[in-house]
């Protein structure tokens, strides 16, 4: 369940894009107030220092209102960078997708520096069947041998990369893609399991540069996960590791890993016992008491690695909702569980 914050922010972009429309859209939900930072603490309650907002107000003064109070939140990622790895059911769904994209171009536009990392599974199995090569995974890795790997590579860096730059620039912003073996951004090494998985790989080494250059022009980085070792050999490397060691490499002020599930539960079976908020010695407990488990591991020891590398904060977030970025970015409640150092 989403909270005042929330619902007031989701309303107000379920309209078109506000940097995108030129006609005003009527608001049918009854406003809900914005909440302020509160010293990194997240919280259900709402901050009342602004005017109310209420059902009399036109479309335009509500925006204004909702605007004014992410201010704090806007100041508080002004000029930061954000790396948000983006993949799962907000890929697949082009509503969903809509939303990610319009969610990254408003951030740039408010100063904020997202770095976007993406995978594209579902499009590379989409065409493995229509060359009648059936997938193959172990222990949820794909198995990537020499004719996998040379489609993998066709599909990431030239059909999915290309396709969410060309939505991030039709959106109003201006996105550069690459992968890792662009500017030497990454260095890969095979997996320890490299003799079951095949090309399957480790980022190695990281080279930022070319990322800096890309953000310090005012442009947003779409960075997909094949990189090259240093013999040239490219590798698949899991999305998820390489937004983690680019979030690191970077000094990101945080990391964002869309999921398609509400974050870190306390009982795997109640979707209601989201934790909100938790350190990273609290989240290893958890991954030692056996309450995190599955898929979730993976994701977890990739926020921890980066924050023990200096991210300030790293969160897993719920990519099924929409706008799941700017709830987590511009309030207090956010979208999923925040992991703190």
């Amino acid at each position: 369940m989403l909270g005042g914050a929330a619902k007031t922010l989701t309303n107000w972009l379920g309209g078109p894009f506000p940097f995108a429309s030129t006609t005003e859209t009527k608001i049918k939900r009854s406003p809900t107030n914005l909440s302020f930072p509160s010293n990194g603490c997240r919280c259900t309650t709402s901050a009342a220092l602004h005017l109310p907002l209420t059902e009399s107000a036109s479309p335009g003064q509500f925006r204004v209102d909702i605007l004014s109070e992410s201010l704090p939140f806007i100041q508080k990622f002004r000029g930061k960078t954000i790396v948000v790895k983006y993949g799962g059911a907000a890929m697949k769904s082009p509503e969903l997708q809509a939303s990610v994209i319009n969610d990254l171009v408003l951030l740039s536009c408010v100063g904020v520096h997202p770095v976007m990392v993406h995978g594209g599974g579902p499009e590379i199995n989409h065409w493995l069947s229509r060359l009648n090569i059936e997938p193959v995974f172990r222990d949820g890795l794909r198995v990537t041998d020499a004719e996998t790997m040379e489609i993998v590579s066709m599909v990431l860096v030239g059909k999915v990369n290309k396709t969410l730059v060309s939505l991030i620039n039709k959106a109003g912003a201006t996105a550069v893609g690459l992968s890792g073996m662009d500017g030497r951004l990454l260095t890969a090494r095979p997996s320890p399991k490299s003799s079951d998985l095949g090309f399957v790989g480790e980022v190695a080494r990281v080279d930022p540069t070319v990322i800096r250059s890309i953000v310090d022009s005012g442009q947003i980085p779409v960075v997909t996960s094949i990189a090259a070792d240093e013999f040239g050999q490219p590798y698949n490397i899991n999305a998820d590791t390489v937004a983690g060691e680019l979030a690191a490499a970077l000094g990101a002020e945080k990391l964002i890993l869309l999921t398609d599930v509400a974050g870190i539960l306390e009982d795997r079976n109640n979707p209601e016992s989201l934790v909100k908020k938790i350190d990273i010695k609290g989240v290893t407990k958890m991954m030692e008491d056996g309450i995190i488990g599955g898929g979730m591991i993976p994701k977890v020891g990739c926020c921890v690695r980066s924050l023990s590398q200096g991210v300030t904060t790293a969160s897993i977030i719920d990519g099924r909702v929409p706008h799941s970025l700017l709830l987590e970015i511009l309030t207090d409640e956010g979208a999923g569980t925040m992991i703190t150092g």
